[in-house]
């Protein structure tokens, strides 16, 4: 019975230490259960964006991850979502689709970049007539009820094309030409004004004019066959994206050294200024479309008046200007 109660008291003793131990928590050096996590300040602290825009560009390119960077850069700053669309290779009833998804989404202001004018026209004017504001850059639709367009006048770009290589084959000489879609107003005006001022300053003869349709492939296969029909040729002109960035890898390639001119500029294309398979490009400033798309559709989705056509000029970049360039 003696044993009984000293176990007993011992019992008691280590219960009353161990209850103190507890309720004291880490005094002496004991871990305590963490403590419940505050999510009030972070759930106030993730805002809702304030408005979401949709971009859709003709295709998916190295070209456009630029225009998008700089486009996210200025939605951040204004706490807006950005929704960014492109087919794989220039598609209308792909931009059709997509037009058609972010209708019925309901977004805040639409830009795209029509790789057909005309053909575009009633889903544009859906999406405006639904109350959703809509922009073109690069690419226009004049005769939809878009309120802007951001880019260049096409025709005189064309046109400053011409006079870049008039001036490099002292207004004589052969050149091939590539350009991407048809029907695209862009990729039309440029060609038209080029081959305006061509036929009425120069005696420089066009051998072949083609139309790579939005196609690397076919760009590549064009550019090829028309090399090897004309092996004389004296200048190579792309209209488009596809078309420049297919020369540089022919010229790498095969080791040309004729001229080879393009349109828009991005780190591909400054790389082959500087190592000379592309002696010139012109430039539309692409580096101004990501900051004007988001400032152009938050004036007019708030209601506010908004430039129908904001020029964003052309400039020749060579060789001897490529320190001129920004950071694309």
């Amino acid at each position: 019975m003696r044993v009984a109660k000293h176990l007993y008291n011992r019992g008691f003793v280590i219960t009353i230490i161990m209850i103190i131990i507890w309720t004291t928590g880490c005094r002496d050096g004991l871990p305590t259960a963490p403590p419940v996590p505050n999510t009030t300040n972070l759930v106030k602290d993730a805002a809702e964006p304030s408005k979401t825009f949709g971009i859709i560009y003709p295709m998916a390119h190295p070209f456009y991850e630029m225009v998008t960077r700089h486009a996210q850069e200025a939605a951040r700053s204004n706490n807006i979502q950005l929704i960014v669309k492109a087919p794989d290779e220039a598609n209308l009833e792909q931009q059709i689709r997509m037009m058609e998804t972010m209708i019925k989404m309901k977004v805040d202001g639409i830009a795209i970049d029509a790789v057909d004018s005309e053909a575009l026209v009633p889903v544009i004017n859906k999406a405006v007539n639904a109350g959703i504001p809509v922009i073109c850059f690069e690419s226009d639709s004049p005769n939809s009820e878009r309120l802007s367009f951001i880019g260049t006048d096409n025709y005189e770009a064309g046109a400053l094309m011409g006079e870049v290589l008039g001036g490099l084959l002292n207004k004589k000489g052969m050149v091939l030409v590539e350009t991407g879609m048809l029907k695209m107003s862009s990729l039309m005006e440029r060609l038209e004004g080029m081959l305006h001022y061509i036929n009425e300053e120069t005696e420089i003869q066009v051998l072949e004019v083609r139309y790579n349709e939005g196609s690397e492939a076919l760009a590549m296969t064009d550019l090829e066959e028309m090399i090897d029909a004309h092996p004389h040729f004296d200048a190579f002109i792309a209209l488009d994206l596809i078309s420049g960035s297919t020369s540089v890898l022919v010229w790498k390639a095969k080791g040309l050294s004729r001229y080879a001119l393009t349109f828009g500029m991005m780190p591909e294309i400054k790389e082959a200024i500087n190592n000379g398979q592309i002696t010139s490009a012109v430039s539309q400033n692409e580096h101004e479309w990501g900051q004007r798309i988001v400032d152009m559709l938050l004036l007019a989705s708030e209601g506010k008046e908004i430039p129908v056509f904001a020029n964003t000029g052309t400039v020749e970049i060579t060789g001897k200007t490529l320190f001129k360039v920004p950071d694309l």
